[in-house]
């Protein structure tokens, strides 16, 4: 092995923690604590965020705060608190306070708003000018 580079063995078997911070949220009386994603949860966090209508695919914001909340907010025990039938609570909560909690859970996964813009940009505009948000199943209050 040349100096520094890393073979496989040794690449699989080192340990890297996820990084974490605290997030204060003075609205609900505390903290959160927040932890950056895998790349598998990554993954999953990007496929949560693309519609599938026949053979066309669409990028679709909807929700997209409170799923990277819920995928990053954890205990100190490292375990999600939030399942995903927890979305719409938190999809309800103030948008400032899903902001705060989002912006740090996509820094800590290196997510920048080039990302965001490039995966938009990957799956284009609907042309007709549609959007999934309008579709039967978003939630009425």
């Amino acid at each position: 092995m040349a100096d520094g580079i890393l073979g496989r063995e040794a690449f699989l078997a080192a340990r890297t923690d996820l990084p974490r911070e605290r997030v204060d949220v003075p609205e609900l009386g505390g903290v959160v604590l927040v932890q950056g994603l895998t790349g598998k949860q990554r993954d999953q966090y990007e496929a949560s965020c693309v519609v599938q209508k026949g053979n066309k695919r669409t990028f679709n914001l909807i929700d997209a705060r409170a799923k990277l909340v819920a995928l990053s907010v954890v205990g100190e025990d490292g375990k999600r608190l939030f399942r995903e039938e927890d979305l719409p609570a938190l999809s309800a909560m103030p948008a400032q306070i899903l902001d705060r909690i989002f912006s740090v859970a996509q820094r800590l996964s290196g997510i920048s708003d080039q990302d965001v813009d490039e995966l938009g940009q990957l799956f284009g505009d609907d042309p007709d000018g549609s959007s999934p948000s309008g579709s039967p199943a978003s939630s009425a209050d």
